[in-house]
């Protein structure tokens, strides 16, 4: 019988070419509006990551 999770290449950790892995997650509400353009970019988890850490990065600044 056949696995239902798949091959077992599909059961291996994401390899990540980041300094710091992705552990942790973020949950924020956001209008209907900031959603649809989130999910509009080419790669939103990405588009998000980049929009959050410039933020932090010019809070940091000040």
């Amino acid at each position: 019988m056949p696995n239902p999770k798949g091959n077992p290449q599909n059961l291996e950790p994401i390899k990540s070419s980041r300094d710091e892995q992705l552990t942790e997650q973020l949950n924020f509400r956001v209008t209907k509006d900031m959603k649809e353009e989130v999910k509009a970019q080419d790669n939103p988890p990405e588009f998000c990551r980049d929009a959050i850490q410039k933020a932090l990065d010019e809070k940091q600044r000040k």
